[in-house]
């Protein structure tokens, strides 16, 4: 009679939405860098539960915990992101700006 494999282990958390989360950000942001660590946390996310549901207690702490650090890394990417594009828009948005309109007058002649 075993009782040590017996006992109910908590189930770790998915991370699940903020997964799908991590995947998505970077898309509606236009950063599109984040989105491989995004799905790579979206696939151990969703190991979770059957690991659990198997009694692989060990497995299922192992993906939560991948899947946690895959969205960080998502998360993360996707803001350092967002910060380059912002900071190189301000110290180069009017030079920017200048080629933009200049480009735009070029178009209009050749039509």
């Amino acid at each position: 009679m075993e009782e040590t494999n017996q006992t109910q282990q908590p189930k770790p958390k998915n991370h699940m939405v903020m997964a799908i989360i991590s995947t998505v950000l970077p898309l509606v942001t236009c950063t599109f860098y984040g989105i491989v660590p995004g799905i790579v946390s979206i696939v151990f996310a969703s190991q979770v539960n059957s690991k659990y549901k198997n009694n692989n207690f060990e497995a299922a702490q192992k993906n939560s915990k991948y899947a946690k650090i895959a969205w960080i890394i998502a998360i993360v990417i996707t803001i350092a992101v967002l910060a380059y594009y912002a900071y190189m828009f301000t110290v180069h948005g009017e030079e920017f700006m200048k080629e933009f309109t200049k480009a735009m007058e070029q178009q209009k002649s050749l039509q």
